[in-house]
């Protein structure tokens, strides 16, 4: 099922969702849906690693003094 609701973009943008549809051969709506999808989809990955690292702090899963030095000595050289 799909479900239709407005959004408003000024005139600059929607220019360039226009000629972003002309040139993919793709209609606005589908440029915009799929926007829509890959940003909540990363928004919400993201969040859920966050969530993760919170959780595991909570449990006093941290990382010791010598996996951190480990990590800083691998990028100073």
């Amino acid at each position: 099922m799909t479900a239709a609701f407005t959004i408003r973009l000024d005139d600059e943008l929607m220019s360039k969702l226009d000629a972003l549809a002309a040139d993919t051969d793709r209609s606005r709506s589908w440029i915009a849906a799929k926007a829509i999808q890959d940003y909540v989809e990363l928004n919400a990955w993201q969040i859920q690693r966050i969530n993760e690292g919170i959780a595991e702090a909570d449990r006093g899963e941290f990382a010791s003094d010598a996996e951190v030095e480990a990590v800083f000595a691998k990028y100073r050289a």
